[in-house]
């Protein structure tokens, strides 16, 4: 027998140790030709679950579950990302609070380091994972610093170096200064500040007294100034193209050019150029032929190209001394105050440095292009489809992609350098020492190059490298392509692009044929949750109190295409309730003895609630398919909660109770125990632990456990039209009936007489048919047919027929008046009250928003019920 009540913190942990125990997640499990794949985002090894990883991870798992009961050979492949930075970082920070820095143990033993805290610490993500239910094939985990991927890195880097698409140059990158690299776009943080802008005036060469203002947020770049651009079509300074000014400070002539980058409607017109200083500026300088003057060090301290008494002098105090220095030489023009937004390390916290440095590039261009006409094509397609505009934005203006680090933490690049600069690239170092002595004719010392690849390098590999690839393997060749890749909008660029790039180049076909794009999690007012604001909201102790299958069926329910979710705890503790409401149903079938027995056939049932019932199912299964079938998760859940809860619990059984009642109760019996089993099936992708616990439960013995029966699957046809259009009648006459009670607050005690008139023959033959559930379920004493109409009675049309009730006997008609124009009282007055607040203009002119749209909530909700208490008056006043 069922225990009276459902503990997801009894069930949960033994179901997935049970799972795991018999291999239930394995690839290769079932023997079909029919293939589903998706490789898991890989998290950092530094990571933890948030709601952005239950919200990913679940609508995986809703897929992986939903294929592999229809008997595919289903393959989540597991991994982590080795975190570049974000790894290396968690390190240093141990070794600081040792007194230590990673230079004092030197490259080897730190990453010897930065692998024991892999070893003991990293990875926590998974058990979290796994405590969310997600069915990956842990056997098959995979690390992006793990050798077979390291094999992958090298030849992938090796081959596009000798094919041309990956060079050595130098460029402006994102330079931080305090982890002493460069860092990708994503790795900045764009920080509006309040700051201000200089006004500066630069001397023009051989014309005294005159001179050409610039603005600049940056004063300490100015040292590093090689030209000045106006616009082309700027009247003031069509006579100052092609002449030089004086760069104040330094006394370097710099020319000034028209470049439509300046802005004629922005400061005065004119824009100092610093092309190793500012990614706009690199571009206008490499139109213009400027110089390109590093004026930084790694630590962002000035370096030898500026003045001497700026040398070594760190940025910021160099501003302050060049603003200093300008004014005293009467060059100040005015300062303003200015907001604007100032990139920062997302994980430095400090503001980044645009730095001409040497790094390696991949040609980005070339390897977009397949990647740009794979989509085009429709060989892979995004979800919802407005995301193909982000990605070809992108793809179709895609700058080269800065792969190098310089980090100690990652894949360390596989070149070589003699001593004359010349560069071996090769898979290993003796094929690049081969290489030196096959190029100098003798040997001769070869140095590596210090710096590693960008961690989005290894995992753009992901979808491959992870099945064996360069080798060729079983698996490569049953699993590539994978189908679907469920990912955020955030990672198109950095992750999803440069898998379809890697993908096309090495493998020849895109890695994936959808990918779908799911929203942000965010609080329940719509912030974006953050520490900052502390409204973070822990998805582990959401499941310690409410279950992980209410979390996993609120974020599926969530999941509309192209919406936020937005966190309600209440949402998640009523579909906690849900599952209550399941399992009591499970309890009140057991107690009813429903069995489904040898041989049963629900289609061959006669009572009509049993037609329809199995009609209902057949309906719910083939919209819950369709709606994963097309990544709506939110129509999928929604499809089985609704038959669940409104269909089978509170129309089905109670339907059923009277047959259960009766001497021929088998057919219901096995009806409604068939039901209850096409549920928990239909039910187990969103929500695993309560069905797997019932489907175990409720019967003597099963063949398989749920997470791995098959998906149901029914006849043609199956679904019966003329009981379902019986069952509705009876269902909307209930309803009727329930209605006029309710607003009429006749105590749900009280039987009461129904006349039936105007009905057809086939409407009078269902009322007869049926009048022992109606009556029980509309709390009804008796029924007549074409009477009377008696004073006092109630009427609603229902199909064409006439319905009254006579309530005259089963309640006082005078109190009921009473209470209800009370009740109009004092609903107009608490309206009054709340239209005086809306009205006081100080009121909403100081409250919150949120407050006053709270206001004018309450005001609207009111309103509602007062319309429907003076309905309820003005059809008392008739009786």
């Amino acid at each position: 027998m069922l225990d009276k009540s459902y503990r997801p913190d009894e069930v949960e942990g033994k179901l997935y140790s049970k799972w795991m125990e018999q291999g239930a997640f394995s690839c290769g499990r079932a023997k079909s030709d029919d293939t589903y794949t998706i490789v898991i985002p890989p998290p950092n090894v530094t990571g933890s679950l948030h709601m952005g990883h239950a919200l990913n991870n679940t609508l995986q798992d809703v897929l992986v579950r939903f294929e592999r009961m229809r008997g595919k050979d289903v393959l989540w492949q597991p991994g982590m990302d080795h975190a570049g930075i974000a790894t290396q970082m968690v390190v240093e920070r141990q070794l600081g609070e040792q007194g230590m820095t990673r230079h004092d143990l030197g490259r080897e033993k730190f990453i010897d380091k930065v692998w024991e805290w892999k070893d003991q610490s990293g990875g926590q993500i998974f058990q979290q994972l796994q405590r969310l239910g997600a069915t990956c094939d842990w056997d098959r985990e995979r690390f992006t610093m793990d050798e077979g991927l390291s094999k992958a890195v090298r030849k992938v880097f090796v081959q596009l170096y000798k094919e041309g698409l990956i060079y050595r140059d130098k460029r402006l990158v994102n330079w931080d200064p305090k982890f002493h690299t460069a860092i990708s776009d994503l790795e900045v943080e764009q920080k509006e500040v309040n700051g201000h802008m200089w006004h500066f005036r630069y001397p023009v060469e051989g014309e005294e007294g005159h001179f050409i203002t610039v603005a600049t947020t940056r004063p300490e770049t100015m040292l590093g100034d090689t030209g000045i651009a106006v616009h082309p079509e700027d009247e003031r300074y069509k006579d100052l193209v092609g002449k030089f000014a004086i760069l104040p400070i330094v006394g370097r002539r710099i020319p000034i050019v028209a470049d439509d980058y300046a802005d004629p409607e922005q400061g005065s017109g004119a824009v100092k150029i610093t092309p190793a200083h500012d990614f706009n500026d690199f571009e206008v300088g490499k139109r213009a032929g400027l110089e390109v003057i590093n004026i930084m060090d790694e630590n962002a301290h000035l370096n030898d190209a500026v003045p001497e008494a700026y040398r070594g002098v760190e940025r910021f105090e160099a501003r302050k001394k060049a603003v200093a220095e300008m004014e005293n030489l009467g060059l100040l023009e005015k300062i303003d105050d200015h907001p604007h937004t100032v990139p920062y390390g997302d994980r430095s916290g400090v503001i980044i440095e645009p730095l001409l440095t040497d790094q390696w590039f991949a040609d980005a261009a070339t390897l977009a292009q397949p990647a740009i006409r794979a989509v085009e094509s429709g060989k892979t397609k995004f979800v919802p489809e407005k995301w193909t505009n982000t990605y070809y934005d992108w793809m179709r203006n895609i700058q080269p992609w800065c792969i190098s680090r310089q980090l100690w933490w990652g894949h360390r690049i596989p070149a070589w350098f003699g001593p004359d600069g010349m560069i071996f690239v090769e898979e290993s170092e003796e094929a690049a020492f081969a290489a030196a002595e096959a190029h100098y004719g003798r040997k001769e010392e070869i140095t590596r190059d210090t710096d590693v690849l960008d961690t989005w390098f290894s995992s753009a590999l992901w979808p491959f490298s992870t099945l064996g690839w360069p080798d060729k393997t079983p698996e490569l060749d049953r699993y590539y392509p994978t189908d679907v890749l469920v990912t955020g909008f955030d990672i198109i660029f950095f992750w999803v692009a440069r898998m379809m790039m890697m993908g096309l180049h090495f493998m020849e076909e895109a890695p994936f044929h959808t990918v779908y794009i799911h929203a942000l999690v965010r609080d329940e007012q719509g912030a974006k949750m953050s520490k900052s604001k502390g409204n973070v909201v822990d998805p582990l102790e959401l499941m310690d109190k409410y279950g992980a299958d209410a979390l996993r069926f609120f974020l599926s329910t969530s999941a509309a295409q192209g919406r936020d979710v937005r966190l309600s705890e209440q949402r998640v503790e009523g579909y906690r309730n849900f599952a209550t409401k399941l399992w009591n149903a499970a309890r009140f079938c057991e107690m009813n003895e429903c069995k489904v027995p040898d041989g049963f056939d629900p289609f061959a049932v006669k009572e009509t609630i049993n037609q329809w019932i199995v009609g209902e199912t057949v309906k719910c299964e083939a919209a819950v398919r369709a709606a994963l079938e097309s990544y709506r998760f939110n129509d999928a859940s929604n499809a089985i909660y609704a038959f669940t809860w409104n269909v089978f619990c509170d129309w089905y059984l109670e339907f059923a109770k009277l047959p259960f009642q009766g001497d021929d109760k088998a057919e219901t019996q096995a009806t409604a125990a068939w039901a209850l089993d096409q549920i928990l099936k239909i039910l187990h992708p969103f929500m695993p632990f309560v069905t797997e616990e019932l489907w175990g439960s409720v019967a003597a013995t099963r063949e398989t456990d749920l997470i791995i029966a098959d998906w149901p699957a029914y006849p043609a046809e199956a679904a019966n039209a003329a009981a379902a259009v019986e069952m509705d009648w009876v269902q909307e006459l209930i309803t009727g009936i329930r209605g006029v009670r309710s607003e009429m607050n006749v105590p749900a005690g009280a039987k009461i007489p129904l006349i039936f008139n105007d009905g057809s023959a086939e409407d009078k033959a269902r009322l007869e048919k049926h009048w022992d559930i109606i009556a029980r379920m509309a709390r009804l004493e008796s029924y007549e047919t074409d009477a009377e109409v008696p004073k006092g009675a109630l009427q609603f049309v229902h199909k064409g027929a006439i319905v009254l009730l006579p309530l005259a006997g089963a309640m006082d008609l005078d109190a009921e008046k009473a209470r209800i124009q009370k009740e109009i009282g004092k609903l107009s007055g608490y309206m009054t009250g709340l239209n005086k607040k809306l009205g006081n203009e100080k009121f909403v002119a100081n409250a919150p928003a949120n407050v006053v749209e709270g206001e004018k909530a309450k005001l609207a909700d009111a309103e509602t019920q007062l319309a429907k208490l003076n309905d309820a008056a003005a059809r008392l006043a008739e009786l």
